[in-house]
């Protein structure tokens, strides 16, 4: 009988030389964690669509990784970055995040943006 392949635990060693998609990642299952806690109410208006801005963060990471075209899917990864700050300002302003946990996710949000907008200046000394 073979050996099975072990299945890989770890991200591949692409990612991990993203330092873009490791922070993403970490602030994102952060996010996951914290939207969860969200009252009902607005559990399926404010945190689906958090949510679903953060997954579409990491397709967007991705595709800028693997494709030759990355400007256009860098500007729709910082759009949807202003989205998201847009929104978790909205979820401070009414209560539904605390003064700390708004200021944790500003600050990541601020860091990896910034890291976004210097990958992006990259690219455009490319073209």
């Amino acid at each position: 009988m073979e050996e099975r392949e072990q299945l890989q635990l770890t991200p591949s060693k692409e990612f991990q030389d993203l330092p873009v998609f490791v922070k993403w990642m970490d602030f994102l299952k952060w996010l996951l964690l914290t939207t969860e806690k969200f009252p009902k109410r607005v559990r399926f208006t404010f945190a689906d669509r958090i949510n679903v801005l953060g997954l579409d963060m990491i397709e967007d990471l991705i595709e800028a990784r693997f494709t030759s075209g990355k400007t256009q899917t860098l500007r729709n990864a910082n759009l949807r970055l202003e989205k998201l700050r847009v929104l978790l300002r909205l979820c401070f302003e009414t209560r539904l995040l605390s003064q700390k946990t708004y200021q944790h996710a500003m600050m990541r949000i601020n860091e990896i943006g910034k890291m976004l907008g210097g990958w992006m200046k990259q690219q455009k000394g490319k073209t």
